[in-house]
């Protein structure tokens, strides 16, 4: 996999349970504190200990500055794509620009039917979501939106506001229908996390996407890849994901920046997350972002 050269930019996934919510503020503001690029918060509305992840956002960007959020990721089942496109927008207008808008097909369709939610197949799903791209493309762009079909009527509307700085689409998934729809059209491939996707079939996906977008007559390396990397740094014993010493962290990130073609990493800590986010800050995030500057230097 080739690496893109994209800056090197580091997330932290929030965990949205409403009864964890003062921690949650805390950690947000470490990450701040900390100088991460993007803040992260997952979207499943069906779970009834989780806080609307849209309104979670916007109170935390309330309470902060500098720092992006991310819907890591929004689900199109259950969120309209000309809704979706608006509620970005409008976030974008009320933090300067401060969001990106990561979407996926749906996790659950057992769940989403249960809220309301169509029940779609795989291949409706993958349809539904390359028409939906393409809506809420057109949307966040401002002016007039129309796309009739059998899966949307969007019988057209003056889109707006538009934001003061593009918003990015980035889409989640990991099966060849989906990856290949990110290709053509998403501006990043959200991978799910290094325990579902590990990073031994990583590049079979990369080169679904690079060949999709070339197919489409894009240039794969304008296409941003965010890995979510569940894990813990230091000397923890049965950790889920990637566990070791901050050394062992700046190795792996760093190979798998330079060698799998990751650009973004989502750091989601398993435990004392507030310590693991700092340690994440000071000794992990500064040393990878130098060690490949310096390798990308050498070729």
């Amino acid at each position: 996999m080739t690496d893109h050269g994209h800056p090197i930019t580091f997330g932290v996934s929030l965990d949205p349970s409403a009864d964890r919510l003062a921690e949650t503020r805390r950690l947000a503001s470490t990450a701040v504190d900390g100088g991460f690029d993007l803040l992260a918060v997952q979207d499943h509305p069906y779970q009834p200990g989780h806080l609307d992840t849209w309104t979670m956002i916007s109170h935390l960007a309330a309470e902060t500055d500098r720092i992006s959020f991310l819907t890591d990721v929004a689900d199109l089942q259950l969120r309209p794509p000309a809704m979706l496109a608006k509620a970005a927008a409008s976030l974008g207008v009320l933090t300067g620009g401060r969001v990106v808008l990561g979407v996926g097909g749906g996790a659950s369709a057992d769940a989403i039917a249960a809220m309301g939610g169509a029940r779609r197949g795989g291949a409706q799903t993958v349809a539904y979501t390359e028409e939906a791209l393409t809506i809420m493309r057109g949307a966040l762009a401002g002016g007039p939106v129309r796309h009739l079909s059998d899966l949307h009527a969007i019988e057209g509307y003056a889109a707006g506001p538009v934001p003061p700085a593009p918003v990015p689409l980035w889409l989640g998934g990991q099966q060849p229908r989906m990856l290949a729809v990110a290709g053509r059209q998403a501006d990043g491939w959200i991978s799910p996390l290094n325990i579902y996707v590990p990073p031994a079939e990583v590049p079979a996906r990369q080169k679904i996407i690079d060949e999709a977008a070339q197919a489409a007559g894009r240039d794969p390396a304008r296409i941003r890849r965010i890995y979510n990397v569940i894990g813990a740094i230091g000397g923890y014993r049965g950790g889920t994901g990637l566990v070791g010493e901050p050394e062992h962290w700046v190795d792996t990130l760093t190979e798998w920046a330079v060698d799998l073609g990751f650009d973004t990493f989502v750091f989601w800590p398993v435990r004392s997350a507030r310590a693991q986010v700092e340690l994440f800050a000071t000794e992990v995030a500064p040393a990878v972002r130098d060690r490949v500057r310096e390798i990308r230097g050498q070729r």
